[in-house]
């Protein structure tokens, strides 16, 4: 079959006729048809994707401005449509930015920032009025106040999707009383949308986990066919998230065509400037670690050779021979000192022969008042260097040697040794200068004709560490680096700054870029949406990826209230902001199942996948740019850096709950031993009363001494009361005692006491060492009556008598 591009060009003008109806697409349109990647792919997931942007940017408002947000989201079934109204307090938005906020993709003011917040990208409440227009054909209509203002703006505006403009439909400035808004600042958007509440279940999920990791926002919710507002209030005293910080990109996360860009914008002219100006973390120090590990890559390093040590080579004689009219004693001494400091060196390259004969050409010169310029100087450096470079196979053979295994027979490292001398040897550079491809072209060289003259193998391995063994002796060159706009224009001097870049050892960046929930909110939140009886939580140290730093955070919500059956149930964050879909795509499901959760004593069929049982885990990542897997940002990238932590900030909350389940389990068993003894003891005293025709033994403290607990008992005479605290555990005890009694008291020694409602109430605190008893006295009225309470000790662990 003939293609249709192998006809292109036979009819006269076919070119021509293509090249008209090509035309460029704005952004607007593109997503018109294309809806589905922002997650407006049906009308249930539509709406709560809508819902889920507009609270985003109610947060995100309000919290810029320092507010504690008051957001309320409204859903009406008007009929043929649904009916979505989204109110915060927030500063409002100016009249001239109302229309581009929310009629205009890819308009924002937080892209290019490297700091954390819930969208970048500029799409998210804009792509709801896009979805809203195209479904209903009705356009948005926004109310907004900002500080100062009496009256509120309120804007009906539609997107252009052929230009990705607002479109403004009506426009006009309402009081107080003609507003719908709250009579302070913030902002009202309204919708109207093709929509269901198939996913009323996500819905009610997304603004649940929303205020776990919001604690310190008031969302309310209506939903259509309920009554009333179900609200999510904040935790009392939780702050606002730590203000955040922008920051440079750092030098391990920027890419090739960045860096060039970066290049080429730069006002610095070297690159050290650059580098210090335009990346964080960099100083000095660290730029110049970069610049040398570039230098080795663009200038390559320079061999260095030990000094000769045989008689046969008189390093002095060759030095002083190359020295001409300059006086016995004054050149004797310039030969002897240079050739003593390089005997002094283990190993000298070129750059610093030449530093070393200007030293001595100065101090020489000073004390015998003789000027050794600078031809004499080039003369002395090349005698020097043809002495130290006469024999290069006797220098390698030690480092060949030690560098290959000792099975390698003499000849095979000699021959190698020799092979490589001669590489150097016939190179251009008679400095010796090499990268490190050159140096592993020398050694396969060298190795490869040993295997073809001497029938001598010379493996993968042993040729690695023979170019380790001369790469580790080279020495970096001090030639000045390019400008940085000579690196701009060269695309290889900047690759090879960029591999000198990802080389060098530098601090990870700054955290002030971020504001993770922290530990305590984490659990402060998982505590005010679940009714649980055990919750844990961790918060990760800062690391980094691609350049962007990151923090992870986990939690564990068990027991309660939460179902017994079924997998626990998993909350995914990113940024504070719950994602709701494509669970099973995301890499924090992935790290989940991968955990053995049996070690943690929750069950997991098969020993991996979904753990089960009565729990809850969130992991919360925080990130400057977090790597989701599409435009809707419904999941997160397996990103193997992120993983790890993912994993190790799981663990962290799960060795807390593996301590509360063996706990309670343990306590469990303690419980049912206390309760077979408190049916046996009963009936072994009548027993034994009966068999010996005595009087029944006292068994109350018997219960207390068998199981090791701490015990608890009264005594009250003539106005007098003794509690009698017993440890019969192996450890100390921190208990606190109450005792609330009817009638006035007197307290004798410690404890305190006060009225309230006509009872008094006697407390104490007391710390009872392991095997030890203590008294707790005060005296009342003969017809008191008492109600004690003692915690600090699992109930499991106490008996109280009293």
């Amino acid at each position: 079959m003939t293609s249709f591009q192998s006809t292109l060009g036979e009819d006269e003008g076919i070119a021509e006729e293509l090249a008209a109806s090509q035309r460029s697409i704005s952004i607007a349109e593109f997503f018109e048809k294309n809806k589905h990647m922002l997650g407006f792919d049906s009308g249930a997931r539509g709406l709560v994707t809508a819902v889920k942007e507009a609270v985003d940017n109610a947060l995100d408002a309000t919290e810029e401005a320092g507010i504690k947000p008051d957001i309320s989201v409204e859903i009406a079934d008007d009929g043929d449509y649904y009916r979505l109204v989204v109110e915060d307090n927030g500063p409002g938005i100016t009249k001239e930015q109302i229309p581009k906020v929310f009629g205009k993709l890819l308009y924002g003011s937080r892209f290019h920032a490297r700091e954390q917040s819930r969208g970048q990208q500029g799409i998210g409440i804009s792509a709801a009025v896009l979805y809203s227009q195209l479904t209903s054909g009705k356009p948005a209509k926004i109310t907004s106040r900002t500080a100062g203002h009496d009256q509120a703006q309120y804007f009906e505006l539609v997107i252009d999707t052929d230009t990705n403009e607002p479109e403004i439909r009506h426009e006009e400035a309402l009081s107080a009383a003609d507003s719908d808004l709250n009579p302070t600042t913030g902002t009202r958007i309204e919708l109207e949308m093709e929509a269901n509440m198939r996913a009323r279940n996500q819905l009610r999920d997304y603004i649940k986990h929303t205020a776990v990791v919001n604690p310190h926002a008031r969302i309310r919710l209506k939903e259509p066919g309920l009554e009333g507002w179900q609200q999510f209030d904040r935790v009392e005293g939780a702050d606002l998230p730590r203000e955040t910080s922008e920051i440079q990109p750092h030098p391990h996360g920027v890419e090739l065509g960045t860096l060039l860009k970066m290049l080429g914008a730069t006002d610095s002219r070297t690159l050290s400037g650059f580098l210090q100006t335009e990346f964080t973390r960099v100083g000095r120090k660290t730029a110049t670690n970069v610049l040398d590990a570039f230098r080795d890559r663009h200038f390559g390093r320079e061999m260095a050779w030990q000094a000769p040590t045989d008689l046969e080579t008189d390093l002095d004689a060759r030095i002083a021979d190359a020295v001409a009219n300059k006086g016995k004693e004054a050149t004797g001494q310039f030969a002897a000192e240079i050739a003593g400091v390089l005997r002094e060196r283990d190993r000298t390259a070129h750059h610093e022969l030449r530093e070393i004969v200007a030293n001595v050409a100065e101090t020489v010169g000073e004390e015998t008042d003789t000027n050794f310029g600078e031809t004499v100087q080039e003369n002395a450096v090349d005698a020097a260097w043809d002495a130290l470079t006469a024999d290069l196979a006797a220098d390698l053979y030690s480092l060949v040697d030690e560098a290959t295994s000792t099975r390698k027979d003499d000849a095979t490292v000699r021959g190698l040794a020799e092979r490589i001398g001669e590489k150097f040897t016939e190179a251009d550079d008679e400095r010796h200068r090499a990268t490190h491809d050159t140096v592993v072209e020398y050694v396969d060289n060298a190795a490869d004709r040993v295997a073809e003259y001497e029938d001598a193998t010379v493996g993968e391995t042993a040729r690695e560490n023979v170019v380790e063994a001369l790469w580790s002796r080279m020495r970096t060159v001090p030639d000045d680096p390019p400008s940085a706009s000579a690196v701009a224009d060269d695309r290889d001097a900047a690759s090879e700054l960029l591999e000198a870049m990802r080389e060098t050892d530098i601090i990870a960046p700054p955290t002030d870029c971020l504001s993770p929930i922290t530990s305590e909110l984490v659990e402060a939140g998982l505590r005010k949406e679940f009714d649980a009886e055990f919750y844990a939580a961790s918060t990760r140290d800062a690391e980094v990826h691609g350049g962007d730093p990151f923090v992870v955070e986990a939690g564990i919500a068990y027991g309660g209230e939460l179902e017994e059956s079924g997998s626990v149930d998993l909350l995914r964050f990113a940024n504070r902001v719950p994602l709701v879909y494509q669970r099973g795509a995301c890499a924090t499901t992935d790290v989940v199942k991968r955990i053995g959760w049996r070690n943690y004593g929750l069950s997991q069929p098969g020993g991996s996948g979904m753990p089960q049982g009565p729990a809850v885990i969130m992991i919360h990542v925080a990130s400057t740019n977090v790597p989701f897997t599409s435009e809707s940002k419904d999941a997160i990238a397996n990103v193997p850096a992120i993983e790890d932590e993912i994993e190790l900030a799981v663990r962290e909350a799960a060795r807390e709950l593996k301590s509360h389940i063996n706990k309670r389990k343990s306590m469990q068993k303690r419980q049912q031993k206390q309760n077979v003894l408190g049916e046996i003891l009963p009936e072994m005293a009548d027993k034994l009363s009966e068999v010996t025709g005595k009087e029944r033994p006292d068994i109350s403290g018997a219960m207390a001494r068998i199981m090791n607990n701490v015990s608890v008992e009264r005594e009250f005479d003539a106005g007098k009361v003794t509690l009698i605290v017993e440890n019969h555990s192996d450890r100390n005890e921190s208990v606190e005692i109450t005792d609330i009694v009817s009638r006035e008291v007197a307290l004798n020694g410690t404890g305190e006491s006060f009225e309230m409602d006509g009872e008094w109430y006697v407390r104490w605190h007391p710390d009872v060492p392991a095997g030890e008893t203590m008294e707790l006295t005060y005296e009342t009225d003969d017809d008191a009556e008492f109600d004690i309470s003692v915690s600090g000790v699992e109930q499991q662990k106490l008996t109280v008598n009293a």
